[in-house]
């Protein structure tokens, strides 16, 4: 039974920015940059059967390449923190992706998502951590703001067991752009229709 999301990748140039802010939470488990990613939509443990029916109906997911920034440090947990991430400003065609791939997994049979999309990058995984370290990690780094980075597709993700924060692994990609019309050769000439 596979555990899947979907998710966009993060540049390598941008992970090693990220990475470069890890340190000053006693406790923390720092994500590795490699597993470094959006959620778009967070699956879960689902049969193989649905695994495949969902990787063909994500094809279906059509959008335009758009550009985005990751921009502020903040920590999930008003209590108890659960995690240290990196947000991203604000995009209405990412907010368009995540709502057709919302409608897709339903389709398929998934229960919508329970909680609001807030898109991040989760750098650090906290349990039993200090909720000040956590404050003042977030405040010192609260001006952090990424380049922009370009996406162009999303990746269906599976997730190996373990603790939290990978490995995990791309399963399939999705290009966002639409698919070239079909070449048709009538009487030798080639044309796109």
């Amino acid at each position: 039974m596979p555990r899947l999301f979907t998710g966009l990748a993060v540049p390598g140039d941008i992970a090693r920015d990220l990475e470069a802010l890890r340190g000053g939470v006693p406790g923390a488990r720092w994500i590795g940059p490699e597993n470094f990613h959006i959620t778009l939509r967070f699956i879960g443990d689902i049969d193989d059967a649905l695994a495949r029916d969902l990787t063909v109906a994500l094809a279906a997911v059509r959008g335009t390449p758009f550009e985005i920034r990751l921009s502020g440090i903040g920590v999930f947990g008003a209590r108890r923190p659960r995690a240290v991430w990196a947000g991203v400003e604000a995009c209405a065609a990412l907010t368009a992706l995540q709502q057709r791939i919302e409608q897709v997994c339903v389709a398929a049979g998934l229960e919508p998502a329970r909680r609001k999309y807030t898109p991040h990058v989760t750098l650090a995984r906290l349990k039993g951590v200090n909720l000040g370290d956590a404050q003042t990690f977030a405040a010192l780094h609260g001006l952090y703001r990424s380049a922009s980075f370009r996406i162009e597709d999303f990746v269906l993700y599976s997730a190996r067991p373990s603790r939290g924060g990978g490995p995990y692994v791309p399963e399939a990609r999705y290009s966002l752009a639409p698919r070239p019309k079909p070449e048709i050769k009538d009487g030798g000439q080639t044309e796109r229709r």
